[in-house]
């Protein structure tokens, strides 16, 4: 079988994260500058292999103070970790069009392992006869396992920022 490799089309895709604000809204955000190598067995996503990296210094949450707070050491320090890295384990089919995707991911100097669901959306070629592939990633990780520790009690109990950061990352794919 045939080595594929597909890219990620910036423009109908994005690689977003929520996080809890005072304990009861959603502060939704996203990377806006990334790079990814995705190789599959000719169409298959079985054992498909993702590399993939995102700019720390390109966050937008659509508040250049906080994105600044983000990018600084209380967070992300993107000085001294300018990427957020992740390299896949193993991409395995559950059933019908759900995977599970298991890697390790890098932030601020620290590698884990984590493991999310993975939904693939399907294949066909666009008007222009450009095959395309949509997966959808949601999952969950505790940011402070990789460091991000910063935080700021309430008045009223309960913190400003999070633990939880909900991913929801939407990729739409290129056949190259």
């Amino acid at each position: 079988m045939t080595t594929t490799k597909w890219t990620i089309d910036p423009t109908h895709s994005a690689i977003g994260f929520k996080v809890k604000h005072m304990m009861f809204t959603n502060i939704s955000g996203q990377f806006k500058e990334y790079q990814a190598t995705i190789t599959t067995n000719g169409d298959s996503f079985e054992n498909a292999t993702i590399d993939f990296s995102a700019d720390v210094n390109s966050v937008d949450t659509n508040n250049a103070e906080r994105d600044g707070h983000l990018k600084s050491a209380d967070f992300f320090d993107a000085d001294n970790n300018p990427k957020l890295i992740f390299k896949s384990t193993s991409f395995k089919k559950v059933d019908g069009h759900n995977y599970d995707l298991a890697g390790n991911l890098s932030v601020k100097g620290i590698e884990k392992a984590v493991r999310f669901p993975v939904e693939f959306s399907g294949l066909m070629t666009d008007p222009w006869g450009n095959t395309k592939v949509g997966l959808n990633i949601y999952g969950k990780i505790n940011r402070k396992d990789w460091g991000l520790n910063w935080n700021s009690a309430l008045e009223t109990g309960g913190v400003l920022v999070g633990e939880e950061v909900k991913m929801v990352i939407e990729l739409e794919l290129a056949k190259q």
